[in-house]
């Protein structure tokens, strides 16, 4: 076995990978950048080797460094992880030839799955269910809009070399496949180093499955079950399944059977996924072959007891499959959720900066269920514009997919961000949805369920209750510790202008009784929070959860889930001025085309004076390698440009301005 590795990534991806080294008595190597010196895989690998500055093009993308890193070190192999090099069959082939074991796939499998025309070839061949579309290449808007209209709207516009949500648009019309594929074009040239396009027509309501396949180096191909990944934005993955709620056992063998078959015809040896598009009545067809550890395989690992990443370094090593097809089984349901430094409520845009705190669930068994945390960062560190923003993959298993959900919601609720904006409401969110509980899920799924944006939910009465009790217990604790507690028993907590009659008391176990006016008493017990802490726990009627809580001049700001409110524990006659108070106006930016996010701008295409119409191209920002497209509102008249090509802008600068 490889005494020592060498991993050519960052992040979490490289902090799981060292995990498994570990537990296998392998030393590693953990190459970094210098935005990435201070890293969590730094500190924990073995040995570290800076290789560039951060620009990933400088740095994780650079074949030459990664080479001269396993010279100077002595390392034997190199686990890419997945994104950078772990696609790119040049890099295997060089390690190939210096001598370097390459922990993934042989070059030419490489080669022939990651091109996604030609690997839609070859899986017509070797049986596969292949969408209609185009795929020979494509060079000009015209062209591309003449062969959409050979297919039917709606098109797919995808990047062959694609990957990870980017160079990918999906056009309704003429327009939307001129615009679309210029924009594909630059996005994937930018990304990917290679702007080739293809088209394959878009199956309206699919569900995204993939089956993940482990072969070795002497003929044996396996298939690890199904991960649903229906739950996307902006075709990125958000939340990922296994297996399916889809699938019954006769679907799920035949995808199965068609990616080991897929994976034998390319003499398949490692870890690598087989993507699918699924129609509701279980249909499925080929999208694409990805011939690497995907970011989603915890939840594989949880449903089928496999270490994957073990298994690549096995199969590198060339040691046989230890295991056949009969021997695989599902065992229980496992959901992963990706925690995002994005803001949802600001359309999910980027949110870089420094990770100010971060309290992560406790891992293992569960009151019913099991929490896993796939991390690479800690308190203090910051998330970088210069790479992906994900913070960390948090899963949940259970035995159920209920118990998996509401496993996944509690591991949510012990999830404390500040600094920067994250995406935690939003996957609470969805886990409480009645829709998602159900399983009917589709990749419009988010479009689908918040048509104007995410802004939260309103608390049901379940989550009144615990703001109501959540509010008065820290206003207790407070006063206790002020040296000034009441002895008084009635009061009115606000949440945000809504006024509720509380009486308070305590039983012999000194456990607060709440007495609402409307009826019903709460029993508030086993209290865990004193003031400073991020986070108020109890259990509420013997059932235990965890709000987010945040004191400020006149109250509390409390999260529970996708809840939201200010929080006010008032006399009564002070709750009647409360009342009475005006509404601050806000302010109004409705003539702004404001910056989204902090990124580069690509493109002002209008000047000051100019007409406008609606859904007009205003400005191009780019931020984490992705062009992001502008729009008037309205039609209207451009007063002023408050930005040029090539100027960076922060989040809510002014771009251009309407009279």
């Amino acid at each position: 076995m490889f005494s020592k590795i060498l991993i050519a990534n960052r992040g979490e991806i490289a902090v799981r990978i060292i995990k498994t080294c570990r537990k296998m008595g392998i030393k590693t190597v953990q190459v970094y950048s210098e935005a990435d010196a201070g890293s969590l895989a730094v500190e924990m690998a073995d040995e570290a080797v800076l290789i560039g500055p951060a620009p990933a093009a400088q740095s994780y993308l650079l074949a030459d460094r990664i080479v001269e890193a396993v010279r100077q070190t002595g390392a034997q192999a190199v686990h890419p992880g997945f994104g950078f090099l772990s696609e790119n069959a040049g890099f295997a082939r060089r390690l190939r030839d210096e001598g370097i074991a390459f922990i993934g796939p042989n070059p030419e499998a490489i080669e022939a799955m990651g091109d996604k025309i030609s690997s839609k070839k070859l899986a017509a061949e070797a049986g596969v269910s292949t969408v209609p579309g185009h795929m020979g290449l494509i060079e000009t808007p015209d062209e591309a809009v003449t062969i959409a209209n050979e297919i039917g709207y709606p098109i797919m516009i995808k990047a062959s070399a694609g990957g990870g949500g980017k160079g990918i648009r999906v056009a309704h019309s003429d327009a939307d496949m001129a615009e679309g594929f210029a924009a594909v074009k630059a996005e994937a040239l930018n990304a990917f180093g290679d702007d080739r396009v293809f088209l394959e027509k878009f199956i309206v309501d699919p569900r995204h499955i993939e089956i993940q396949v482990l072969g070795d180096k002497h003929g044996h191909v396996v298939h690890l079950f199904e991960r649903e990944c229906s739950i996307q934005r902006r075709n990125q993955k958000v939340i990922e399944e296994a297996p399916s709620p889809l699938l019954d056992e006769a679907t799920r063998a035949a995808m199965g059977a068609q990616a080991v078959a897929l994976a034998q015809a390319v003499n398949y040896d490692s870890a690598g996924t087989v993507e699918f598009v699924a129609g509701q009545d279980k249909s499925f067809y080929f999208l694409e072959m990805n011939t690497r550890l995907q970011v989603e395989h915890p939840v594989t690992e949880l449903i089928t007891g496999v270490d994957l990443v073990e298994q690549m370094i096995r199969s590198a090593w060339g040691e046989t499959l230890a295991f056949e097809q009969k021997d695989l089984k599902i065992d229980g349901w496992a959901i992963e959720s990706r925690i995002y430094a994005e803001d949802p409520y600001r359309g999910f845009l980027p949110s870089i900066g420094r990770l100010v705190r971060y309290e992560q669930p406790e891992e293992g068994e569960q009151n019913g269920y099991v929490v896993r945390n796939d991390s690479g960062v800690r308190e203090g560190d910051e998330i970088s514009m210069f790479y992906d923003p994900m913070i960390a993959k948090l899963c949940a298993w259970g035995e159920t997919r209920a118990d998996a959900v509401e496993g996944m919601a509690r591991a949510l609720e012990d999830t404390h961000l500040s600094g920067l904006g994250h995406n935690v409401p939003f996957l609470a969110a969805v886990m409480d949805q009645d829709r998602f509980k159900s399983g009917n899920l589709s990749t419009s799924y988010i479009k689908d369920e918040f048509p104007d944006g995410f802004h939260g939910l309103k608390p049901t009465v379940e989550q009144k209750r615990i703001l109501i009790a959540s509010a008065l217990a820290m206003h207790e604790v407070i006063a206790e510790q002020d040296g000034d507690p009441s002895d008084r028993t009635d009061w009115i907590v606000m949440i945000d202008k809504t006024p509720h009659g509380v009486g308070l008391s305590y039983d012999e176990d000194e456990e607060m009784i709440l007495t609402l006016t409307g009826g019903g008493d709460i029993r508030l017990s086993d209290i865990d929070w004193r003031p400073g802490l991020a986070q108020f726990k109890a259990d509420l009627d013997g059932e235990a959860f965890t709000a987010e809580v945040k004191r400020v001049a006149d109250g509390f700001d409390i999260r529970h889930r996708a809840a939201r409110a200010r929080v006010r524990v008032l006399r009564p006659h002070v709750a009647e001025m409360y009342a009475r108070l005006p509404e601050k106006a806000v302010a109004d930016t409705s003539k702004m085309v404001l910056s989204p996010m902090p990124g580069l701008v690509v493109s002002i295409p209008v000047v000051a004076g100019q007409e406008v119409k609606t859904g007009e191209t205003v400005a191009i920002i780019e931020a984490m390698k992705m062009q992001n497209i502008l729009k008037a509102e309205r039609d209207g008249v451009v007063k002023a440009v408050g930005a040029k090509d090539g100027d960076p802008v922060a989040a809510d600068d002014v771009l251009v301005e309407f009279g």
